[in-house]
């Protein structure tokens, strides 16, 4: 377990991450924002979190090319670009190997959910929120 001060440094790092995740990130850059060396940042982010740096910003960029995805309408290769990745063909397939499936097949199945074209399916968003957002837009 991370003690507080690394545990700080971590956040800080993973933080660095979070609002980085559409820019190209080597290991270096993460581990130098938490003032630590490469191996040492990716052996504690590891220990700490359960999951590489490599592997939380893939997460980061899928779930954000999901929303993108549903709520957007920008090409595949516009969402691929925009969450950070360069290759078509290496998001697809990362984004395959954490949904299950194809980004167009998963736009096309959430879509068909909803009534309005671009907007996130009500199905999928948890109620409170709904009532929430939807208690607003009312008033």
């Amino acid at each position: 377990m991370a003690t507080d001060y690394k545990l700080k440094k971590l956040n800080a790092g993973r933080d660095f991450i979070a609002n980085n995740y559409h820019a190209p990130l080597s290991l270096s850059d993460m581990a130098k924002y938490s003032y630590m060396s490469p191996y040492h940042f990716l052996r504690t982010f590891k220990d700490t979190y359960g999951e590489t740096p490599n592997e939380y910003l893939i997460r980061l960029r899928v779930e954000q090319a999901k929303k993108m995805l549903i709520t957007e309408n920008f090409s595949i290769s516009e969402v691929c670009e925009k969450v950070g990745y360069a290759s078509l063909g290496s998001f697809s397939s990362l984004f395959c190997k954490h949904t299950g499936m194809a980004p167009t097949l998963y736009r096309r199945k959430l879509w068909a959910l909803s009534t309005d074209a671009y907007r996130f399916p009500l199905q999928v968003i948890p109620a409170c929120y709904a009532y929430h957002f939807l208690g607003k837009v009312a008033k």
